[in-house]
């Protein structure tokens, strides 16, 4: 179905529920063992009695978590993922959760942690040259964007082949940049670290089934947190289609040409289809399914000036787009709650971050003059910090849904340059 225009403004109505009277808030704690490559269980039938408490106490709880109080909407009945989250992607907070940290196949949700880890090594004007060795080693039935051995592809190319398609050979050429799948894989597990997602373990960089490969809806909302910081990733996740280059051939004339084919994001919320509208603010973030998995999701929206993270994991409910429906009614519930319910635990800042307060630069200093830079995405906004970015248009001309989360004011997120942002706004730019 090809992507609406424009976004589609709709509500979703709240079921009633009778929800768990649930205890208050325990102070956070941050005491979870690391998946062990060796050890790593695979994915349990049932959630643990006991799971990290990274976040707070409340989050390492099976089952349901949220403060319900007078004014508090309570939580739509027809969700049933194994796992979910929603946090506020700004302050951190975490408004209501199930089973947050309960460890399971992330599919192709993990492919937000292999761009987290790679997209600030190379410029997106690199070029490849794809080896037979390259696309070695994809699994069977592999989402592909259909890449060319013998071809050339610039690293924006291969991005948004990741992006968009969820492309597991986009995913095998970015790690033969990056000196192979394996150096891939144990620096995407050391950032993970890093970011304390530490319910996570990688096996395989593009989510493909594989025994032992872990993550949470927790941490599956960190790393999109970690992520949405940084500029290019916000462009690409919220890019809607884009040309993609084929394969070389010769026309009627011998002449040598490249034709290109449209590729168009498969995230449900952000395109729409037959059977679901494109979400009022939504801006990305990934998507993913697998046999083992499921469907799984990842989800950036703002409305109203909030900004929220929602992560969605296997739904029993085996209905087409289920896993985009249950977000949206996450989501829906979490714009009228916010402001109104107590967090029951917090998304934590990266182990070796500075927590700066909005206003700082990547010193960690206030930004008297109100602009910042981004060391992330590698590109400034100077004294335009406070103009929203405009429309995302791809190298190929090919526009997207715009860049989705734009930069205001100078409260802008730092994480490679060391200082973590919170507090921060991340405004959407509508086209």
């Amino acid at each position: 179905m090809p992507a609406p225009m424009k976004t589609a403004r709709r509500s979703l109505l709240l079921a009633s529920a009778t929800l768990l009277s649930l205890s208050l808030t325990a102070p956070a704690a941050f005491a979870a063992p690391r998946p062990s490559p060796t050890s790593t269980p695979s994915p349990s039938a049932t959630p643990p009695a006991n799971m990290s408490t990274v976040g707070g106490a409340r989050l390492g709880r099976p089952g349901t978590q949220v403060n319900l109080a007078s004014g508090v909407p309570v939580l739509p009945k027809d969700v049933t993922a194994r796992s979910w989250i929603i946090a506020d992607a700004e302050s951190g907070e975490v408004l209501a959760a199930h089973n947050a940290h309960w460890r399971l196949a992330p599919a192709s949700t993990l492919k937000m942690l292999f761009a987290d880890t790679l997209l600030p090594k190379f410029p997106k004007t690199a070029t490849r040259k794809v080896a037979p060795s390259d696309l070695a080693g994809i699994g069977s039935g592999s989402s592909m964007v259909g890449i060319k051995e013998n071809e050339t592809y610039t690293v924006h190319d291969l991005w948004l082949g990741v992006f968009l398609r969820s492309g597991n050979d986009a995913v095998h050429v970015l790690s033969a940049m990056n000196k192979g799948v394996e150096n891939t894989v144990k620096e995407m597990n050391q950032h993970a670290e890093e970011l304390q997602a530490l319910d996570t373990h990688v096996v395989s960089p593009d989510g493909y089934d594989a025994p032992g490969q872990v993550s949470s809806a927790y941490d599956l909302t960190l790393i999109a947190r970690s992520g949405l910081q940084k500029k290019d990733f916000r462009e690409y996740c919220s890019t809607v289609t884009a040309k993609f280059p084929g394969e070389t051939t010769k026309n009627k004339k011998g002449k040598t040409v490249r034709k290109s084919f449209e590729i168009q994001n498969t995230n449900r919320l952000l395109t729409g289809d037959y059977d679901i509208s494109q979400y009022q603010g939504i801006a990305g973030v990934k998507n993913g399914n697998t046999t083992n998995a499921g469907a799984t999701f990842t989800g950036v929206a703002e409305r109203g000036g909030k900004v929220l993270l929602v992560t969605v994991m296997n739904p029993e409910k085996d209905e087409h787009n289920e896993v985009y429906k249950e977000t949206a009614r996450l989501f829906d519930w979490g714009f009228k709650a916010a402001g109104k319910v107590q967090p029951v635990g917090e998304l934590v800042p990266p182990k070796g971050a500075t927590v700066a307060q909005p206003g700082a630069t990547a010193s960690g200093k206030a930004n008297a003059a109100g602009g910042s830079g981004e060391a992330g995405g590698g590109v400034g906004t100077g004294g335009e910090s406070a103009k929203p970015v405009a429309s995302a248009t791809t190298a190929s001309g090919s526009s997207g849904i715009g860049i989705a989360l734009a930069i205001t004011g100078g409260l802008l997120a730092l994480l490679a340059g060391g200082a973590f942002l919170v507090n921060r706004r991340w405004p959407l730019h509508r086209r």
